[in-house]
């Protein structure tokens, strides 16, 4: 093993990517203290402040994703691919990484060829249980490959396999007062907990859900909703509240204390990324799932489906939320047998130690 490791990971877009990176990058810190650790996101993306927020240093490519509707962003696309492999390339050349890592998002495919072009082996995580055409690609030179799901050798060399399960935040494991996050939070402590969560841009069709059945939410004096939106969507759902005395809601943009939120929720209400899912298993938390239809190859229904047939999730497709979601949400909390269920068959997913199985797999590259 070198006596300074020099990781390069690339990733993110949204916080199924960013929160798996830096869990890893804590992993590789705390098992080798001088190690040297540089991201690679794409610029104007949430991980260009979330990794500085960390503690680590971050370059920004001009890459975006390929619209697949026909539209007059795809015209720059090949620009900034472009401007991004040059970008990645120099970036690979100057840095001489011992290992390129990639999480997945815009950044991970330049970054990842770049490196395997200059001879720097590369790692894979693959958070999903049905990986993407650019995974496919960079899995052909990768020399490992970190899954979260079984059966993934119908996609990926069976050799380059390893079962690790996703990173999640460490933070979300830490004891929480209840009192305290129930005041923090704005919450009531006498009362049950829905925790409403449509990823970290927040989902439209979730909020729609929400928002056409106020009336049965403010029937349930016994029940609140901590609904994070999506600040994109705050100030519209903020308007629609207003004047409603819908007093067991609270209403927020984005939950930074989800270790708060996690231990408070009774239920959760939440789309269907690998990183959510993963964090539902390890909490051990009963979920309605509403799978993104707005992703690549329909993954976030695969990964719900890989839980509903376990008998450890409810799921809910996109366009039905209107007329369901509430009242599935709330006929969970209220049939105690069944949601304690969910909670035990949820748990036999969680993988608690795979940031630092990650980690390892990093070490091993290097020591070969």
């Amino acid at each position: 093993m070198k006596e300074k490791l020099k990781i390069l990971i690339s990733g993110g877009g949204t916080g199924g990517h960013v929160f798996p990176a830096i869990a890893i990058a804590d992993a590789l810190k705390k098992r080798n203290p001088g190690a040297q650790i540089l991201f690679a996101g794409a610029i104007g993306r949430m991980e260009m402040d979330r990794v500085p927020a960390a503690g680590y240093k971050i370059v920004g490519l001009p890459v975006a994703g390929f619209q697949r509707k026909l539209t007059l962003k795809n015209i720059t696309f090949f620009f900034k691919l472009a401007a991004s492999m040059l970008k990645a390339w120099r970036l690979v050349r100057n840095f001489r990484p011992d290992v390129a890592v990639g999480v997945g998002g815009y950044a991970s495919g330049p970054v990842l060829r770049s490196a395997a072009s200059q001879g720097v082996p590369t790692l894979l995580q693959e958070q999903n249980s049905y990986p993407g055409v650019t995974n496919k690609i960079l899995a052909r030179k990768a020399h490992r490959i970190c899954v979260a799901y079984p059966g993934m050798e119908r996609f990926f060399p069976s050799e380059k396999i390893v079962l690790t399960g996703n990173p999640v935040r460490q933070n979300l494991l830490a004891d929480v007062d209840r009192i305290k996050a129930c005041q923090e939070l704005g919450l009531d402590e006498n009362k049950q907990t829905v925790l409403v969560v449509g990823g970290s841009l927040g989902a439209r069709s979730i909020n729609n859900g929400i928002a056409n059945d106020l009336e049965q939410i403010k029937k349930r004096t016994d029940v609140q909703f901590l609904w994070q939106c999506g600040k994109h969507y705050f100030e519209e759902m903020q308007q629609l509240l207003a004047g409603k005395n819908v007093t067991n809601i609270v209403l927020a943009p984005f939950i930074s204390r989800m270790d708060m939120a996690y231990d408070l929720a009774d239920v959760v209400i939440s789309r269907a990324g690998a990183c959510t899912i993963s964090e539902l298993a390890l909490l051990g938390k009963a979920s309605v799932l509403v799978p993104s239809p707005n992703v690549a190859e329909d993954h976030q229904t695969k990964n719900a489906m890989s839980l509903v047939k376990e008998g450890a999730a409810l799921m809910i497709p996109d366009h039905e939320t209107p007329g369901r979601l509430v009242g599935d949400a709330l006929d969970l909390l209220d049939d105690k047998e069944y949601k304690k269920q969910l909670e035990e068959k949820v748990r036999l997913f969680a993988h608690p130690d795979s940031a630092e199985k990650i980690a390892e797999e990093i070490e091993k590259i290097v020591g070969q």
